[in-house]
């Protein structure tokens, strides 16, 4: 079992490297978006849409059940499975390049979706690596592949692009350095991939893993229902701006959810106490949801300032979706915590359940926003339908693995009522002046003080709380101390 004292130095090694990486991709991505057109990045976006739905299903959820369980004897058997898995998506994407790209307006993205499929064959054999990794809590290591990835992916994009690879650029940069840290992982744990195959193992790993996978899948539609919509409806270009504006709404996502995410699934599955478990889940849901959602009104609230300012004025469509979809960005940290803790707990079903039903409502949803209001639709839609369907689902499951219905809802609850005056508090603050930074500044000061203030006491309140129980147990909480915030 993790101790407090190491889910706390693994959350710090895991925020600053999110951080870091965040500060890093945001400077490569400002340099970019100088360097590319919107329409090179949005064929870009096509292939990476398409990357991201098929690698959810790359290891069939086999990397969280290594890291609830460990190893003991699985890893042979999971190597296999998940190498023989991503060859086979690999060839099946290449296959379906041209039909994929042109049924989402794009036929330019084949051969960029034809060197992404690459990226499924690496991924499948890092596998037991990574999940090994996780589990012993390494966020250390973890942060210098992320760092190395992040260097190699930029110079050999900027390198590309200057001889005019386009976005190409973008797809070789990726399998590029995914391939330098697949090699890192198993230097870094010092193993070497093994093979083998024992049923009742694959059986065990496929009875957990299936539903997970499945999820996966359906949570990277549910992730890309506005790239889907858009790049169907309005093309190319259109997608471009949405691109942009969904990348800038995961900063909360990258920043916050990514460290959580990355300790607190081996945390919540160490701790035998189930009511000990819940109770700090709680603890952790209030502090979490509270710091995300001061961003993603941050965000929100500044979108016609922050788009500009850090992209250039060719951007500024991106603020139409932007404000919406920082809401949806907010509510995503919240949802990925609760999927961590179901996981953790088993109820990999419960998260299958909520992704179906998410899916549902959300596309029907995304396209008539799309249709009737274009890129405000698209982010709007996403939020609302987060709000108002994905939340409650979520909360009627958990209360069914021990958390309190009454306790979870009051806790999310309060930080909404600083929403409104913070808002009109950013507004007032862009009034102010006409330049950019100072309306930036100014609207971020505003926001953030007059959201924390009433908050204070709460925030103390929570924060000790979770103190007492960390020391009581091997509570996997977040300190908020040690975040920041995809």
């Amino acid at each position: 079992m993790a101790d407090a004292s190491t889910v706390k130095r693994a959350l710090a090694w895991s925020t600053l490297n999110n951080v870091a990486i965040r500060v890093g991709s945001l400077a490569t991505g400002i340099l970019l978006a100088r360097l590319l057109a919107p329409e090179e990045f949005g064929v870009f976006a096509v292939a990476l849409t398409i990357q991201a739905i098929v690698m959810a299903l790359a290891d069939l959820g086999m990397a969280a059940d290594i890291i609830r369980h460990g190893e003991q004897g699985r890893g042979p058997t999971v190597t296999t499975m998940s190498l023989a898995t991503g060859v086979l998506l690999a060839g099946g994407m290449s296959l379906l390049a041209g039909p994929l790209a042109e049924a989402m307006g794009s036929p330019a993205a084949v051969p960029v979706i034809r060197v992404m499929s690459l990226t499924l064959i690496l991924s499948g054999l890092s596998v037991v690596p990574y999940a090994m990794m996780q589990r012993e809590f390494r966020q250390s290591a973890q942060m210098a592949l992320d760092g190395t990835s992040l260097v190699v992916s930029t110079v050999v994009t900027i390198g590309l692009v200057s001889l005019g690879f386009g976005a190409m650029s973008l797809a070789i940069s990726r399998v590029a350095s995914q391939a330098l840290v697949t090699v890192m992982q198993f230097r870094l744990t010092r193993s070497v991939p093994k093979f083998g195959f024992e049923p009742a193992i694959a059986t065990g790993l496929l009875r957990f893993g299936l539903p997970l996978a499945a999820a996966n899948v359906i949570s990277w539609v549910v992730m890309n229902v506005g790239h889907l919509s858009i790049g169907t409806a309005a093309g190319a270009l259109m997608l471009g701006f949405y691109t942009m504006a969904f990348n800038i709404s995961t900063w909360p996502m990258s920043a916050l959810g990514m460290a959580i995410r990355s300790v607190a699934l081996p945390a919540f599955a160490t701790v035998s106490d189930p009511r000990r478990r819940a109770d700090g889940f709680v603890s952790a849901a209030s502090l979490t949801w509270a710091i995300a959602l001061l961003v993603g009104i941050g965000l929100s609230g500044l979108a016609s300032v922050v788009v500009p300012l850090l992209y250039g004025e060719r951007w500024s469509a991106s603020a139409q979706a932007l404000a919406g979809l920082a809401i949806f960005g907010a509510l995503r940290v919240l949802f990925d915590l609760m999927a961590t803790f179901l996981i953790a707990v088993g109820a990999s079903r419960a998260v299958l359940i909520v992704q179906i039903v998410w899916l549902a409502v959300l596309f029907p949803a995304v396209w008539y926003g799309v249709k009737e209001w274009g890129l405000h639709g698209a982010g709007w839609a996403q939020a609302a339908v987060s709000a108002v369907v994905t939340l409650p689902v979520y909360v009627v499951l958990l209360r069914r693995h021990g958390v309190s219905f009454t306790a979870l809802s009051g806790r999310l609850f309060v930080p909404l009522l600083a929403v409104p005056a913070a808002v009109a508090a950013g507004v007032l603050a862009l009034r102010l002046t006409d330049q950019p930074f100072l309306q930036l500044l100014l609207g971020g000061l505003a926001i953030s003080v007059v959201f924390v203030a009433p908050l204070a006491w709460w925030l103390r309140r929570r924060l000790a709380e979770l103190q007492s129980r960390g020391g009581q147990d091997e509570i996997p909480a977040p300190e908020p101390a040690l975040q920041p915030t995809i």
